[in-house]
């Protein structure tokens, strides 16, 4: 049975236009939980951590008055945050099982049916473009094992508004399906690679696949990527004293390697000692290399970008635990049971899918997306409050 939006809205799109704030009051009652009534299968797998902290149950409340302030567009927060940056989850599998990312028991993986199929992430990507997001990047699990990745990827680009399409890869099987991933529009690729050491990387990840993440580095520079992102999780007694070679990497190729403070997910057993902090790999970095530049940030830029003089390539750091970007956050996500999280670390979801499959309008969507927008918090909660709540596993949200 169709679930009906409808009722009580007297103008989608004036609402929609109205902010973020007023959606966020008149659109409170709209969540995964208020949907979860018209899915066909109501059981949540043991993986799925949603429904722990369900949104408020209250009644959407009428707001009539007219309002004399200029529209805010509708990914604009109340704290003037434009969002024009979607990342998507393709799947929650994945065929790595890095100590960062996944528990080590596993995870109990969401029945295929209530994932999103590909028309419904084409859906929500075309209305996202539509309010204003300019860049999407697929993640996972590892988004390359998609069967479909290709077409998505093909389809993505004929988003007219979209500027940027990415990919954030394991690298595992990157080599093989780089030439038919470009061709058909892939922009930008980041490659996870948390240890230069044979015999360490396969400690971290679980699994074997060092050489062919390597070979997916260099087959990614021959084709003309610049700069090849490359992602390392930094952990205290795994991998921080490589940090002086993964800088060397840059002196003769075009990457930028990116070094991320170690946060704190469900079954990660995270630890404020296992966290190495920016501050502490920037002054070891600078023991050997002085000169280190810091280059010009953008608004909304996570890393903190740095160059030795001379060397091609560039370092950076994701500083989420030590010193926040929230202020400039402009990413939402969508993970592959179809969630939007509006913070990385917020507790808070609210089910597309379930709004999708029970017959809600585009317009009924945007004002689920702009109230969902609109209660994102000014900032995350801090290092150790977000080390002692519930948040899914890194591999359910996706990178």
């Amino acid at each position: 049975m169709a679930f009906n939006l409808s009722r009580g809205f007297f103008d989608v799109r004036q609402s929609l236009r109205r902010g973020p704030k007023l959606l966020a009051e008149s659109v409170r009652g709209v969540t995964r939980e208020t949907f979860a009534s018209a899915s066909h299968n109501k059981k949540v797998p043991s993986g799925d951590s949603t429904l722990a902290y369900p949104e408020s149950n209250a009644s959407a409340k009428i707001q009539e008055e007219p309002s004399d302030a200029p529209p805010a567009p509708l990914l604009t927060d109340n704290f003037g945050r434009r969002h024009n940056y979607l990342r998507i989850s393709l799947t929650e599998k994945c065929n790595f099982r890095c100590r960062y990312c996944m528990p080590e028991e596993g995870v109990s993986l969401t029945p295929r049916g209530r994932l999103l199929a590909t028309g419904e992430i084409l859906t929500l990507a075309r209305l996202f473009v539509r309010e204003g997001v300019d860049k999407i990047r697929l993640t996972g699990g590892e988004p390359l094992i998609r069967p479909d990745v290709l077409d998505i990827v093909a389809q993505l680009r004929k988003l007219e508004g979209l500027k940027t399409v990415a990919v954030t890869t394991n690298g595992l099987n990157l080599a093989r399906l780089l030439p038919p991933l470009k061709e058909a529009g892939l922009d930008l690729i980041n490659i996870s690679l948390d240890s230069l050491v044979p015999a360490k990387f396969e400690f971290i990840v679980r699994r074997k696949g060092f050489h062919k993440v390597m070979e997916s580095i260099d087959r990614a520079i021959e084709m003309g990527y610049d700069p090849v992102k490359v992602n390392c999780v930094v952990m205290r007694g795994f991998n921080e004293d490589e940090l002086l070679d993964f800088v060397a990497l840059t002196e003769k190729k075009p990457l930028e390697v990116r070094f991320i403070e170690y946060m704190p997910f469900d079954g990660n057993k995270w630890n404020f000692q296992k966290m190495v902090s920016y501050r502490e790999m920037l002054d070891g970095i600078r023991q050997r290399w002085p000169d280190l530049e810091k280059l010009p940030a953008g608004k909304s830029d996570t890393a903190k970008t740095f160059k030795v003089p001379g060397f091609r390539g560039r370092l950076g750091f994701i500083t989420s635990m030590s010193e926040h970007f929230c202020g400039s956050c402009n990413r939402l996500r969508v993970t592959a049971d179809g969630n939007l999280k509006v913070c990385l670390f917020g507790r808070s979801e609210v089910s597309l899918r379930d709004a999708l499959r029970s017959g809600a309008s585009e317009e009924q969507l945007l004002q689920i997306i702009g109230a969902a927008v609109g209660r994102k918090k000014r900032r995350h909660a801090g290092m150790l409050n977000i080390s002692q709540s519930k948040n899914r596993p890194m591999i359910l949200i996706g990178g």
